[in-house]
């Protein structure tokens, strides 16, 4: 037997079944998110490096959405079209050349723009075709469920992106953490390269590759895609400034540093996400996601509004209290991607997805921008009140929302 057939076979063996697979996918998603968050982590820092006001540091964390939101319809489209496993791959390694050109060539926020941009085209290339990959292999009863794990464990890379860019930058500096980082996306494209087997895609009508009307006219899942992109907006927008509010919240208090990091605090609030997401999703299989979903949206929105109050508080109330808003932030993401997966035309699921994710990271590009807009007009980064009014700006869309979609 040669070495080939010999590696095949260990994959196939370690992706056989539904519950192998999925966590074979689950683990290369994590892997590709390492690149995720580490200009967020390291917000203050460069600014600080980099003299850049709240609206340019904002720009830099928006431009990964951007580059997101401009190439998900291309490559997530794509994969209606040939096989998902090599969209993959190709934009693993997209996502590692922009990570590691930050590391190499960023030099302030023009520059930076830049790479977070191939960064965010990069990572738009592995999460919907990763998603489309694992769905791909699945019957229909495992898709929600799969749907369910696959989103939730986006938190969990989230988390380590945040935790392995603040011990990298603080031993070797913020260019080493770019790069090492820049190892995790060409880990996972090899994993699904490799450990999944090649598919061919359903026959469709020949359209436009960017054509989204038929997806628009899906009335089904137009709804859950119209619903993701409100949760985009207020998740990443408070994701992009978390550790940011951290470090004006530590300034005020009395007692002197907190006992535990900002950017740990962040990592750790990262991590209820995923328990949230799966949880969410199986009260929305069970309650009915027309209900489950409303409910989230409001409740977050409502607390992302208030959250901006908090920065007096002790540390331990407003780190419990961001670990309640990450829950709540999570609690809708996988039954808004389930419902989407579930109603939307398996011969155009790719397109579907494609529009899934431009209009929700699209609004994650703008929701960055706009928090640090509102800060630097109420009164800059040491103002309590411009804070309150930046998370207002997040959260209304969760609170008016299910009012104005009325979510089926």
């Amino acid at each position: 037997m040669t070495f080939r057939k010999k590696q095949n076979l260990k994959v196939k063996k370690i992706t056989s079944g539904t519950p192998g697979l999925i966590a074979w996918v689950c683990a290369a998603h994590v892997a590709s998110m390492l690149c995720y968050a580490i200009y967020p982590t390291l917000l203050p820092q460069l600014q600080r490096e980099w003299g850049a006001s709240n609206s340019a540091a904002g720009l830099i964390s928006g431009m990964f959405f951007a580059g997101y939101m401009a190439s998900v319809p291309v490559l997530s489209g794509l994969t209606d079209r040939v096989d998902a496993r090599r969209v993959y791959f190709l934009s693993s390694l997209l996502c590692a050349c922009g990570c590691f050109g930050f590391a190499v060539f960023a030099q302030g926020v023009w520059s930076a723009s830049l790479f977070q941009a191939l960064t965010g085209a990069g990572i738009a290339g592995t999460y919907m075709p990763g998603l489309k990959a694992l769905t791909d292999n699945l019957g229909d009863r495992a898709q929600s469920r799969a749907v369910s794990f696959y989103t939730a464990v986006f938190g969990f890379g989230a988390s380590f992106s945040i935790l392995l860019a603040g011990a990298v930058a603080a031993a070797l500096g913020w260019r080493w953490a770019f790069g090492l980082c820049a190892l995790g996306p060409l880990a996972a494209g090899l994993m699904i390269l490799a450990g999944l087997p090649p598919r061919s895609p359903r026959p469709i009508a020949r359209a436009a590759l960017l054509d989204l009307r038929p997806v628009l006219a899906n009335r089904a899942a137009r709804g859950y895609i119209f619903g993701y992109t409100v949760h985009c907006w207020e998740l990443f927008g408070s994701r992009s400034w978390m550790v940011a509010f951290f470090v004006f919240s530590q300034s005020l208090s009395p007692g002197g540093p907190w006992p535990w990091s900002p950017v740990l605090i962040a990592a750790i609030a990262n991590l209820f996400g995923p328990g949230a997401s799966v949880l969410g999703n199986e009260l929305a299989m069970r309650y009915g996601r027309n209900r489950v979903v409303p409910a989230f949206m409001a409740c977050s929105g409502l607390f992302t509004c208030l959250f901006g109050l908090l920065s007096g508080l002790p540390w331990y109330a407003i780190v419990g209290l961001s670990f309640l808003m990450l829950i709540l932030h999570m609690g809708d993401s996988s039954a808004l991607t389930a419902g989407m997966v579930i109603n939307s035309d398996p011969a155009r699921r790719g397109a579907s997805m494609a529009l899934h994710s431009m209009l929700g990271f699209g609004a994650g590009f703008i929701a960055p921008l706009a928090f640090g807009a509102v800060l630097d007009a109420a009164g800059g980064n040491a103002s309590p009140a411009a804070w309150m009014l930046a998370y207002v700006s997040l959260g209304v869309g969760g609170v008016l929302a299910p009012l104005v979609l009325r979510l089926r």
